[in-house]
């Protein structure tokens, strides 16, 4: 097994959950800004470990087989069908 197999194998998902957050927000939990080289190598971290350790079937997220997952617009409704997007209240009306 390669190093990064093992070490995605053995990463524990809080870590996992960090890394997804320096990649979404461009910095660490304290502030720490990461460098364009940082997160793309942060952002193949997510990625591989959403590929070995996740069962994602989500639109955009990387499968299995590690492939990008890419659901038809009738996909996509037929997921979100009935969930409401906002809720008014009628003092907000």
């Amino acid at each position: 097994m390669t190093e990064i197999n093992k070490m995605i194998d053995d990463m524990p998902h809080v870590v996992y959950e960090r890394l997804v957050s320096g990649v979404e927000l461009g910095k660490w939990e304290d502030g720490t800004v990461l460098s364009q080289a940082q997160r793309d190598s942060t952002l193949q971290l997510v990625m591989l470990y959403q590929a070995r350790r996740l069962n994602q079937t989500d639109h955009l997220t990387v499968n299995s087989a590690g492939q990008v997952n890419e659901l038809s617009k009738s996909q996509l409704k037929k997921q979100f069908k009935g969930e409401p997007i906002a809720e008014f209240k009628e003092k907000d009306l």
